[in-house]
């Protein structure tokens, strides 16, 4: 039989425990307030339904789900995905070798270079899309260097090109971070042992890089496939993405309902892929 001074948390412990949650307070304050409640009432709206002006009427239907799978909005999300994939694949394919060159420079010149990645970020994110139309305008910049007057703006292309301008850097950031931190002897064996450049890449630094590149992945895809920002303005109503869908549903047909469950359906595909990039990592 264990005496009471043995079944007694020590005083010590109780104190760290105490702080602990002193610092975790804030924090846990922070995602309940701003996380767990919104979820809870995004998750809640969409098994009511809309009211006549607008709102939410507390009745239970299934309509926003068979909504859902009309082929309009079937066809937005996967136009959403298809975006968000191909402004991952060319980030990755711009981003990598610009963070192997980085990894190699001198240590002088490695801060500048990470400077010059970060800087647009220091620039408010409204006023750097604006700029494209600025560039890509029929007037603008890039026809009058072309001595064209090509219709660059309004298409899924330049979509692509505005969300790649603004979140190429969230892609670099990570990979540099991972290649930054391999052990040169393993490329250095490598290279002994009578393996060239290109299989000591493939062999060596890659694989052992694929978790930054998964990370770099997951921080350019998140934000694109949920942006709505950079499809309106550069976009036009031609293009319609599922961050434009919500915004739509909420502000402007005030269908609360709906929005949630569409917001739902967002959310469901991230954290799939979250899953997946998670699993990925773990056997990486």
């Amino acid at each position: 039989m264990k005496s009471e001074t043995q079944t007694r948390p020590a005083p010590r412990s109780r104190g760290r425990r105490l702080g602990a949650f002193v610092f975790l307070s804030p924090g846990l304050a922070y995602l309940v307030v701003l996380l767990l409640v919104p979820l809870a009432l995004v998750l809640s709206y969409t098994v009511f339904q809309r009211g006549r002006f607008g709102g939410v009427v507390y009745e239970f239907t299934t309509e926003n789900f068979a909504r859902l799978l009309d082929p309009l909005y079937l066809g937005v999300l996967g136009d959403s995905l298809q975006i968000a994939a191909l402004t991952t694949l060319i980030a990755l394919l711009l981003g990598y070798p610009t963070a192997y060159v980085i990894a190699q420079l001198p240590s002088r010149w490695k801060t500048a270079a990470l400077v010059a990645i970060v800087l647009p970020f220091w620039t408010n994110f409204i006023i750097r899309v604006y700029a494209w139309i600025i560039l890509l305008s029929g007037p603008g910049l890039v026809n009058s260097v072309l001595g064209t007057q090509l219709e660059l703006l309004y298409k899924q292309g330049t979509i692509v090109v505005g969300l790649l301008y603004s979140y190429l850097p969230l892609m670099v950031l990570p990979l540099y971070a991972a290649i930054e931190k391999l052990d040169p002897q393993l490329r250095e064996a490598s290279a002994n042992l009578g393996a060239s450049g290109f299989t000591t890449f493939r062999k060596v630094t890659l694989p052992l890089t694929v978790p930054g590149v998964l990370t770099g992945c997951m921080f350019v895809f998140v934000p694109s496939f949920g942006n709505f920002v950079i499809p309106e303005i550069l976009g036009g109503s031609k293009t319609l993405m599922v961050g434009n869908v919500v915004r739509n549903e909420f502000l402007k047909a005030r269908d609360w309902p709906f929005a949630s469950t569409v917001t739902l359906a967002l959310i469901a595909v991230l954290v799939v892929l979250l899953l997946a990039q998670a699993w990925a990592a773990r056997r990486a």
